[in-house]
């Protein structure tokens, strides 16, 4: 017997939730939820639904080879050898939390992963909106010929199209925020008031400026991954925007990141044994604290870029420091024009680095 739900969403209106439970010999054999807006469409689902089920070795195939998405993406995570990023993590399971979750796999088609994006849509940029697909893309690239799963690639291919069409995808805004020098005197003197025991975060606040590495790049960083002869640094599972995992990379160290990495206690792990959440967290509470608006710790590797155009140096030189692939992603930067380096004298050289005075371009 089949019931009906209704659920508040965000934006004032009300959700229908059609749900199926059938059972055998008194346990729960199959289970299956669809969201509609209206519940008249609700119930014509539950009828057409429950007459499928009703046919013969229905209920066994559908057990067998046509479980919920949910169950799909588990299995993704289980199966993959590859260690999912933090972020695609985050969203497998926020996917997982949604009503398109309960669904089947021979339930989800284009209409559904297109209503699926116009909820993400509601709260969500449409940059954001476009990861999810991409994300999901991969699970359906995977489900059939490896599990035998009926997801329609195609399908999520069509909507990925149509929810670019109507605008719920697209590409993110490139951020320009910089910080000021002020703005950063302020936080690093925050930083350097904080007990010993914490995470330097002056030292990794000039660090990630001058060697324009990302939060969890710095953290990835071993005494073994650094060729202190060539001022260089082994960047492992870069970020890329088609692989991450293996993805590792020779970047250049300018003098003053050097001589930052130089400071630290030497050993056999990681150069800054700190977690990046923790980093973030130190971040974002001493901005808010000081009153510091819309400046992210990802802001310093543009400011970094920045700084290395605006000392005059080209895009495969600059590349050669940020890891960039592609010069195309740097093209955004070739209308900074070479001028004084604002970090000349800066204090902060020196107490980041105590004895390694900053060399010269």
């Amino acid at each position: 017997m089949g019931t009906i739900v209704e659920r508040p969403r965000g934006d004032g209106t009300t959700a229908f939730m059609a749900k199926i439970i059938l059972k055998q010999k008194g346990k729960v054999a199959h289970r299956e939820s669809k969201t509609f807006d209206r519940r008249p469409a609700a119930s014509a689902w539950i009828d057409k639904r429950e007459k499928e089920l009703a046919q013969p070795g229905a209920l066994d195939r559908v057990k067998v080879d046509d479980p919920p998405l949910k169950d799909v993406i588990a299995t993704y995570i289980a199966d993959s050898l590859k260690e999912a990023g933090r972020t695609k993590g985050q969203v497998l399971a926020s996917i997982q939390e949604d009503e398109i979750a309960d669904l089947h796999c021979s339930a989800i088609g284009s209409p559904q992963l297109v209503d699926f994006a116009r909820r993400l849509a509601r709260t969500r940029e449409a940059s954001t909106v476009g990861n999810y697909l991409s994300h999901l893309s991969e699970v359906f690239t995977v489900a059939r010929p490896a599990w035998g799963y009926p997801l329609d690639t195609r399908a999520i291919d069509d909507a990925r199209i149509v929810a670019k069409r109507l605008g719920l995808i697209g590409r993110s805004k490139a951020r320009e925020r910089r910080p000021t020098i002020e703005e950063l005197e302020t936080l690093m003197t925050f930083f350097a008031g904080r007990k010993a025991t914490a995470a330097p975060m002056t030292k990794l606040t000039a660090f990630a400026i001058f060697s324009t590495r990302r939060q969890e790049e710095i953290t990835r960083i071993t005494w073994a991954d650094l060729d202190e002869e060539h001022s260089r640094v082994l960047v492992r599972d870069m970020k890329n925007p088609t692989e991450k995992t293996g993805n590792d990379v020779w970047c250049d160290l300018p003098p003053e990141a050097l001589a930052i990495i130089q400071t630290m206690p030497r050993g056999k792990g990681a150069i800054f044994p700190y977690k990046p959440d923790t980093i973030g967290l130190a971040f974002r509470e001493a901005c808010a604290l000081k009153e510091i608006e819309d400046l992210r710790f990802h802001d310093l590797r543009h400011e970094g870029i920045s700084r290395l155009f605006e000392l005059g140096w080209n895009i495969p030189h600059v590349a050669a420091v940020s890891g960039h692939r592609s010069w195309q992603n740097l093209k955004r930067y070739t209308h900074i024009r070479q001028r004084a380096d604002k970090y000349a004298g800066w204090k902060w050289h020196t107490i980041v680095a105590p004895g390694k005075e900053k060399a010269e371009e």
